[in-house]
């Protein structure tokens, strides 16, 4: 919890910095862009993120990695601030600070995430019907939705949105059930 929590305070001032620079720049458009495809290939890579986490790496490295992997793809502001992380030795955090980012910009543009857990894997028909639920349920603009895929759950949804959970799941209906039977015991 504790390492959470300075991870938090270190990640959170850079992604706002970067958040305000953009928008002062008036420039928020393509550093999202930029930033979605830095956290895409960091979900893609494994070994980049070992190597921006890795302190035996020098600093020169780490620089002409960035320039080979997002140099020509990402605005200067992007590599600018991705240089700086390296300067300050902050660029193990880059995955976190996608994230903080990306829930910024969230915000301001009124998106909701949902977070699906489901059994089977589901067609367009049902995650748009899900969207509209959610859309309706948080009064956001649009939603966005992370859906994984878990046969644990035997069938049915557990939608996340914040700290709001719905289990619509057969497992949560089982639980619930083996709790109401066991408090009438």
């Amino acid at each position: 919890m504790k390492s959470n929590s300075v991870s938090q305070a270190v990640v959170a001032p850079y992604a706002d910095a970067l958040i305000s620079l953009a928008q002062e720049q008036n420039n928020l458009d393509a550093i999202a862009k930029d930033v979605r495809l830095i956290g895409n290939t960091l979900k893609d890579s494994a070994e980049l993120t070992q190597l921006f986490a890795s302190p035996l790496i020098g600093e020169n490295v780490k620089k002409g990695v960035i320039e080979n992997v997002f140099g020509p793809q990402i605005s200067v502001l992007t590599k600018s601030f991705l240089l700086l992380l390296v300067d300050r030795k902050r660029i193990a955090f880059l995955g976190e600070i996608v994230n903080q980012f990306q829930t910024l910009l969230r915000g301001i543009d009124g998106v909701a995430l949902a977070e699906i857990i489901t059994a089977l894997k589901l067609s367009r028909a049902q995650e748009d019907t899900l969207r509209d639920r959610v859309k309706t349920m948080t009064k956001a603009k649009s939603v966005e939705l992370a859906v994984t895929v878990n046969a644990d759950l035997i069938g049915g949804v557990i939608i996340k949105v914040g700290s709001q959970v719905v289990d619509a799941s057969i497992r949560g209906q089982l639980r619930r059930l083996k709790s109401s039977l066991a408090a009438g015991v």
